[in-house]
């Protein structure tokens, strides 16, 4: 299959692409560049090519003569949605169903979006299944509902859209990020020997490895049309569902030597369990392979072997709100998130 990976350059882009072209896709990525300044260590053989194009400019030739279109390339995490939330809706909302309707119009009978189970929000005490009712709470969030609800319109004999509620993701990538649960508990207890929590931990999280992420992604391109046509699927399994405070405790033991830190009940109220029976049901080839524990020791066993300091773990290029913030300070982007024009000689 001739596959298109928007955000080919970013966290989960940089070990999706590679392991879709192990399965035998061939694979060209788009990506801004806006979080190609870090790399972490070489942890992948080959890589596709890619073109430098931001989703609102994509041209309708940039989408023609694929099979599926895997869209990963928004602005990602809560934080960084918020920096300017007008900017988050047209970029992820407007400039993803409009990315979906050019694939639609070249064509392309597949398309593949990474949405998240962030956009339960405070879902409480139960397990959200994929028809429970969304509450999300940040523009990120939002901005997910909207696009499932947008493009899941355009899906007609010749378009099939799938879409992946990922739970928070976790675990070793060239491209990293520190700015998720499990990693940035494992940076600190690498580089400070504490586990250091903000909150008390008690809010519940299903978590997932980025490796079952691109398993389940490659599981929808191998699907048939009718297991898969116009579906959502909550990406995970249901022994991963912690309370944040429990993967603190997970790090804390894999890590040697370390203390925990608790902080209040105050700041993210995001807190919900999710079930993933349904993607286990229809896509019966995808098996989660990681846990957190697993993960954490990844984490580890990368750390030792890069040596890595505290500048390296501190990095703007590995926190994707530090990056973005850098960009517009120093006029590299403006403030509708486009590259600007390079100083003149």
């Amino acid at each position: 299959m001739r596959v298109l990976l928007t955000g080919s350059e970013g966290y989960i882009g940089t070990v999706l692409g590679p392991y879709l072209m192990a399965r035998g896709h061939e694979v060209i990525g788009i990506d801004s560049g806006f979080h190609r300044v870090g790399w972490l260590y070489n942890g992948v053989s080959r890589s596709p090519s890619w073109l430098q194009r931001d989703v609102r400019t994509i041209a309708p030739d940039d989408v023609t003569g694929f099979d599926a279109v895997v869209h990963l390339g928004e602005l990602s995490n809560d934080p960084l949605g918020q920096l300017d939330p007008t900017m988050t809706y047209r970029i992820n909302h407007e400039g993803s169903v409009r990315l979906a309707g050019l694939a639609r119009a070249a064509g392309v009978a597949r398309f593949v979006y990474m949405s998240s189970c962030s956009v339960y929000g405070a879902a409480g005490d139960g397990y959200a299944t994929e028809g429970s009712p969304t509450d999300p709470l940040t523009a990120y969030a939002k901005s997910k509902v909207l696009v499932e609800r947008d493009v899941s319109l355009l899906a007609n004999d010749d378009f099939s859209p799938t879409f992946l509620r990922n739970a928070t993701a976790y675990g070793a990538s060239p491209r990293m990020r520190f700015d998720l649960v499990v990693n940035d508990l494992a940076g600190h207890a690498w580089t400070e020997r504490v586990v250091r929590m903000t909150s008390d931990g008690r809010p519940w999280r299903p978590f997932v490895h980025v490796l079952d992420i691109s398993q389940a992604i490659a599981c929808v391109l191998d699907a048939p049309r009718e297991a898969i046509h116009n579906e959502i699927f909550n990406v995970g399994e249901n022994a991963q569902n912690h309370q944040v405070r429990q993967v603190a405790e997970i790090v804390a033991e894999v890590f040697p030597g370390c203390t925990t830190v608790f902080g209040d009940s105050r700041g993210d109220q995001r807190n919900y369990r999710a079930s993933f029976d349904k993607i286990h049901d229809r896509l019966p080839a995808f098996k989660a392979r990681w846990d957190v524990r697993s993960g954490a020791q990844q984490l580890l066993e990368v750390f030792r072997a890069i040596d890595m300091t505290p500048e390296l773990f501190e990095f703007r290029g590995y926190t994707r709100i530090k990056q973005i913030e850098y960009l517009l300070r120093t006029s590299q982007v403006d403030r509708e998130f486009f590259w600007s024009q390079p100083p003149v000689a």
